[in-house]
């Protein structure tokens, strides 16, 4: 049941929450809460029961009449449904403000994400160290993803560099890509990218402000 959780394709709104959910769920079971209806942790969540039991439903995750779920157990099957119970090397490129910043955040260790390569053109940069992690050169990028297993590559970049830097990191095998650059990409087919466009998520929420301001 495990496995066929983890590799079914899931609806991607389901999937974007899911990470609101384990959040929720960790902060429970560290509270002490050993079990919880599914009205109760849809209305501490902010969504719908029903759109709650449906979005476990797909992992397989079913609660008991009466009893609710089992924190622990609803925390587990969602980290095992977003592979987060093995160990996730990752990649930064771009060593301004805010790779920096990406690059020294505490919190990866608890989703089993782990910062093994930085990456950077500036030679003022390069050769440093960020936390305990060696600042290399960009075009070292695929002997240094081979010998610290990079699977994960997070961009950092300036517009104008972002293309250039996601196809060094294809190059150098890394299929998986989270662009913080404001623009679209071009990858070849089966390399993920997913875009962290910080402004255009700014436009939709002072879209939604307006609109409930009437």
């Amino acid at each position: 049941m495990e496995g066929i959780a983890r590799q079914r394709i899931l609806p991607l709104e389901t999937l974007s929450r899911l990470p609101v959910y384990r959040q929720k769920l960790r902060q429970l079971r560290e509270d002490g809460v050993d079990t919880v209806s599914s009205l109760e942790l849809a209305k501490q969540l902010g969504v719908g029961d029903a759109q709650l039991r449906r979005d476990l439903s797909y992992l397989r995750l079913l609660g008991r009449p009466g009893r609710g779920y089992g924190v622990r157990h609803l925390e587990e099957g969602i980290t095992r449904a977003l592979g987060l119970d093995r160990r996730w090397p990752l990649a930064i490129v771009g060593c301004g403000s805010l790779g920096t910043a990406l690059a020294r955040y505490e919190g990866y260790a608890r989703d089993n994400l782990v910062v093994t390569a930085i990456f950077d053109i500036d030679p003022a940069k390069v050769g440093k160290k960020v936390r305990s992690v060696t600042v290399s050169h960009i075009d070292e990028a695929p002997r240094v993803i081979a010998e610290t297993g990079v699977e994960l590559a997070v961009i950092a970049v300036p517009s104008s560099a972002a293309q250039h830097v996601a196809d060094a990191m294809v190059r150098a095998g890394v299929t998986a890509l989270l662009n913080f650059a404001p623009v679209a990409l071009a990858v070849p087919a089966g390399v993920i990218v997913r875009q962290m466009d910080i402004s255009a998520e700014l436009q939709i929420l002072a879209h939604l402000k307006i609109v409930e301001n009437g």
